[in-house]
């Protein structure tokens, strides 16, 4: 038998009640998702600037568009960064061929996570 000491837990960690809590602490493993790979920012905004700057969006919408699909893109998934940059199709800010330009850099740029 274990020797309990006074304020400390009365279970064993080898106990089958101490493996059953920490089980349930532990953190549920998440479905791999493509984002983008933050080794490579630099490269994919510079890139990111050169698609915005043809495009007819104006200059401070594209700096906020560019952060939000940035974060989106590396904290999220690229695949809601890609349904964000596809409202700004649907308002007509960009055209499909940018949209899919910008698309096929997050592909480019991304990894899964």
């Amino acid at each position: 038998m274990a020797v309990t000491y006074k304020n400390s837990s009365p279970n064993v960690p080898g106990s089958a009640s101490a493996q059953k809590k920490a089980k349930a602490r532990r953190k549920e493993t998440s479905k791999r998702q493509s984002m983008l790979n933050t080794n490579r920012m630099a490269p994919f905004k510079y890139d990111m600037n050169e698609i915005l700057s043809s495009t007819s969006m104006d200059a401070s919408v594209a700096s906020s568009f560019l952060a939000s699909v940035v974060a989106k893109a590396s904290r999220v998934s690229t695949r809601d960064a890609k349904d964000y940059a596809k409202t700004f199709v649907d308002s007509g800010e960009l055209t499909k061929e940018e949209f899919d330009k910008i698309s096929r850099l997050m592909d480019r740029y991304s990894k899964f996570r």
